[in-house]
């Protein structure tokens, strides 16, 4: 049954964010489903003909209205090499409109008294950290899902990585880049979306998938939906991913696990089951006469946050605000509530009318803005706009778009230096270097340039200019670092140091540190310096080894640490700018001891 309105503030929610929103009675939801179904006849032609325009391989689309499935179909292949024709029941990654699903089963853990949307996060996460000590303090669930943390996106440090824990990726928050403050301004971000799943989980006792399985997988009745594309492999009725290459052939790319960051994008579905999951936002949160999700808790993930910033596009489409998961605008005079998803080869568009009780997905199997495109051109007929060509508008940017990027090809090398050469032999760049936040890259040498390895992608390095290097294609076709720039930086030794690169636009360059050899942080290696060594001057240099480390004394000083370096020495923690080598005999025990210091090189024999 619908919401009921026990006083005057409470309807005023009703009546802001429930108009149309709940079933209608009788006849008037059957008429209603009707002619929707009617406004819908000859919509096949008008798909058929756009997945051609667009080179698209498949497509597959539900419609529901006046609570009712009223159009469900497949277009083109879910795999173009068997043939294998796309249907409704076709599983397909929705990326980012995984991001509802999350927010709403922390909606239910609401209701229940588990979570405060407004309380401080570490109320519930007491180990969370960013990098601003004020934003830690202050930053609450409801920031975390509305895109206004104050961290930019730095999604190079969850992409294609399979090797962290979710657990890690929070602790790794604390040593990113915030660019604004809390709240400030609208800054789309994965990690955010991962860490409140990570809540969930936490708040649960289990896992998110276990969460979102529980509470609304199997209460909607969407059994084939899971949360990995390994999953999806093994379903016989799956879709494959595909891109157009430069010649504007189809051609199929990987699938892309995404698991780690899967709270913030990892679905995978067909059109038939999220068709279920737009009944269930239509209804307010109710399924067979089941209240899942308190109706009031829903409208408020369903409302206005945060501002985007974006500018008007047209002046009968809004700009945009941000909901809790949910973008929401105005289209041509309709509420609309919408997300859009995108990986690696799947583009969807979930969106639902509540005053009009009408919902949509759309998803293809080839990166195009085309769902989005037929949710509008079904939505117009449906509501009964005046047409607009969205689609041949769109081909037309299209191919504007195409021109222009071709001639910007041919000026990319506008700001190259010639006649440069790099300052190293390509072996000085090669080892590990490591960010605290984005974890290890490293660098091989390959051929006549270089090669780089970051969260298991790996991609050739051409040299550009001076220390400057050029991210090429992959071999098997990844372009994640094509035309991304690494700067090499030396140090004071002339020795190369660190590597930065822009993994995050709106921030400094990330600053990977070269990692030292790791044999000089081996204890058995280490137990071979412990000794005590005497200069020309008589002056005595007592190491000893103290757990992992080795430790420095010199009568009459206080006790020093030493730390390995990449020139091979070991860096005195205490006085930066002096250092110790260490010669070594057949055996490998070590013989001599050089101290480096500002004023000259100074040796000391090996005494005991």
């Amino acid at each position: 049954m619908c919401l009921t309105v026990r006083n005057a503030l409470l309807s005023i929610v009703v009546l802001t964010f429930f108009v149309g929103g709940c079933p209608a009675e009788g006849g008037e939801t059957e008429d209603q489903a009707a002619a929707a179904r009617t406004a819908l006849e000859g919509f096949d032609e008008l798909v058929r003909q756009a997945i051609a325009d667009f080179n698209v391989p498949g497509l597959g689309i539900a419609v529901v209205a006046g609570g009712e499935v009223v159009y469900a179909e497949g277009f083109g292949f879910r795999d173009v090499e068997s043939q294998k024709p796309m249907t409704p029941d076709s599983l397909f990654a929705i990326g980012s409109t995984t991001k509802a699903m999350t927010v709403t089963t922390l909606g239910m853990l609401v209701d229940q008294g588990k979570l405060d949307w407004d309380k401080p996060l570490r109320i519930y996460l007491p180990g969370f950290r960013l990098s601003d000590p004020l934003t830690t303090e202050r930053i609450t669930p409801r920031d975390l899902v509305t895109h206004r943390s104050g961290l930019p996106r730095h999604d190079l440090v969850w992409y294609n990585n399979d090797n962290a824990t979710r657990a890690e990726i929070v602790a790794q928050l604390a040593y990113l880049e915030l660019s604004e403050d809390l709240r400030a301004k609208f800054q789309y971000n994965n990690l955010m979306f991962m860490t409140a799943g990570y809540l969930a989980g936490q708040l649960e006792g289990t896992t998110w998938e276990e969460v979102v399985r529980e509470r609304l997988f199997r209460p909607l009745g969407m059994q084939r939906s899971n949360f990995s594309v390994e999953v999806s492999e093994r379903d016989a009725d799956h879709a494959l991913p595909y891109r157009e290459n430069d010649d504007e052939n189809i051609e199929r790319i990987p699938f892309r696990n995404i698991n780690l960051v899967g709270p913030a994008g990892s679905v995978n579905s067909s059109v038939n089951e999220m068709a279920r999951w737009l009944l269930f936002n239509l209804r307010g949160g109710m399924v067979d006469g089941q209240q899942l999700i308190n109706a009031a808790t829903l409208a408020d993930i369903h409302s206005p946050h945060m501002t985007t910033g974006s500018t008007p596009d047209r002046p009968d489409i809004s700009v945009s605000t941000y909901g809790m998961g949910w973008m929401i605008t105005t289209y041509r005079g309709h509420r609309r509530i919408s997300h859009g998803g995108g990986i690696d080869g799947f583009i969807t568009s979930v969106v639902f009318f509540p005053d009009a009780d009408i919902g949509l997905v759309v998803f293809n199997n080839r990166g195009s803005g085309l769902p989005q495109l037929v949710a509008q051109h079904a939505a117009d007929r449906i509501l009964g706009l005046d047409q607009v060509d969205w689609i041949g508008e769109a081909l037309e940017d299209r191919r504007k778009a195409r021109a222009a990027s071709d001639q910007a090809e041919k000026q990319k090398e506008a700001t190259r230096v010639a006649g440069t050469t790099e300052s190293h032999p390509l072996s000085d760049y090669t080892g590990e270097y490591d960010h605290p936040g984005y974890g290890t890259l490293r660098i091989l040498a390959a051929g006549n340039g270089l090669e780089l390895t970051f969260n298991d992608i790996t991609s050739p390095l051409e040299h550009w200019h001076y220390d400057v290097w050029n991210g090429g294609e992959s071999v098997s076709g990844d372009a994640t670092f094509e035309d991304e720039k690494f700067i090499f930086r030396s140090n004071l030794d002339g020795l190369i140091a660190a590597v930065e690169v822009r993994f995050e636009p709106r921030g400094e360059p990330i600053v990977f540190k070269k990692q030292f050899d790791q044999r000089l942080a081996d204890p058995a290696f280490l137990q071979e310096i412990a000794g005590t060594y005497e200069m020309s001057t008589g002056m005595k240099l007592h190491i000893e080894l103290s757990g992992q480390v080795l430790t420095l004394s010199i009568p009459g000083q206080q006790l020093m640490t030493l730390e390995p370096d990449l020139s091979g020495r070991f860096v005195i923690k205490e006085y930066r700018v002096v250092s110790l080598g260490f010669e070594f005999d057949e055996h490998g025990r070590a013989i001599k001891a050089t101290m480096y210091q500002p004023d000259g090189v100074y040796e000391a024999l090996r005494v005991e």
